[in-house]
Order: structure tokens, then C-alpha cells, then sequence
């Protein structure tokens, strides 16, 4: 590996570092439902997203108050020696897709039937590292 590639490596890791993510799969709810809550929470600090989903009303926030916790506690595992209060870790990005959909028939009038579709998505949840730089 050439000096170039490697100090570029090097940096990549570094800043790779900075970084802790966690997904949720399959989760039962309907991917509009999570992404009114995850809109809430969007580029906040992590402290003040997870007082955000605490008190929420809706049902997908205690999910996603659970998944921020999972990220929080990915990123302290990466970052053994750093504090998470003085990392100032904020919600970089977080992603809502669809994901399988549960095909079910309902009975409808004159015999026919309707189709019902029970939805569901996948989360995924970024946690960075607020450098005293970008602040």
C-alpha cells in the first residue's frame, strides 16, 4: 500500500471512529407512523432526542427511544476512553424504509374481498461525535 493510501486509510478510520449507528428491522408499524416521530428527533442532541421520545405520545417513540440508546451505547463501545457527556453526540442521521409487507384478505360486501396490507419498516439510526470544530 503506497504512503498516500495508507495516510488516507488512516483518516478514513479515524473519522469512522467518530461514528456508531443501529438499525432496527421489521419493526410492526407503518413506515409514515415512524417517520413522523424520527422527524422530531432529526439532528438533535442525543440527550435532548431521547427527552423528546420520552415524552411522546405516539407508540413508535418507545421503539425508537430504545434504538437512539443502542446507537448511544454502540458509539461509548467504540470509544472506550471518551465520556458521552462530554462527546456531545448528536443525531447525524436517521433513516426510515419500508420493509415487508404482511398481505392479508378482508371480507367485503357481494362477496369480494379486499386487500389489507400490514406494513412495516426498517430504522437506522446515526450517531456522531460533535467536534469542537463544528459546534
Amino acid at each position: 500500500m503506497g504512503s498516500r493510501k495508507k495516510q488516507m486509510a488512516e483518516a478514513i478510520k479515524a473519522e469512522k471512529k467518530q461514528v456508531a449507528f443501529a438499525k432496527l428491522n421489521n419493526c410492526p408499524t407503518s413506515p409514515r407512523k415512524m417517520r413522523l416521530v424520527a422527524d422530531l428527533v432529526r439532528g438533535e442532541k442525543a440527550d435532548k432526542a431521547l427527552q423528546i421520545l420520552r415524552f411522546s405520545q405516539k407508540e413508535a417513540s418507545r421503539r425508537l427511544e430504545k434504538l437512539v440508546m443502542s446507537a448511544i451505547a454502540n458509539w461509548q463501545a467504540k470509544n472506550e476512553d471518551a465520556d458521552v457527556e462530554e462527546a456531545n453526540l448528536f443525531i447525524k442521521e436517521i433513516r426510515v424504509d419500508g420493509g415487508t409487507m404482511l398481505k392479508r384478505l378482508r371480507p367485503a360486501p357481494q362477496g369480494r374481498a379486499h386487500r389489507i396490507r400490514k406494513r412495516s419498516n426498517h430504522v437506522t439510526v446515526v450517531v456522531d461525535a460533535l467536534n469542537k470544530t463544528q459546534s
